[in-house]
């Protein structure tokens, strides 16, 4: 059961991450398209934005080692 939890917890993550890093940079996108020279700004706090974003998968992984190993 516990494999099962883990999976989950792993699938669910990734799906939450990819979706939330694919509208972090659609939107930078039009941000970009809208306004060019503050191309630079934008592409930091997208980066920043990212980086946060692909933390959740990185805990959900050591929260399902701890549910496979426990």
């Amino acid at each position: 059961m516990g494999l099962i939890g883990a999976a989950i917890a792993v699938a669910g993550a990734a799906i939450g991450a990819s979706l939330g890093n694919g509208k972090v940079i659609s939107k930078t996108i039009e941000s970009v398209a809208r306004q060019p020279e503050l191309q630079s700004r934008l592409q930091m706090m997208m980066f920043i934005g990212v980086g946060l974003i692909e933390a959740v998968p990185i805990m959900a992984v050591v929260i399902a080692f701890i549910l496979v190993f426990k």
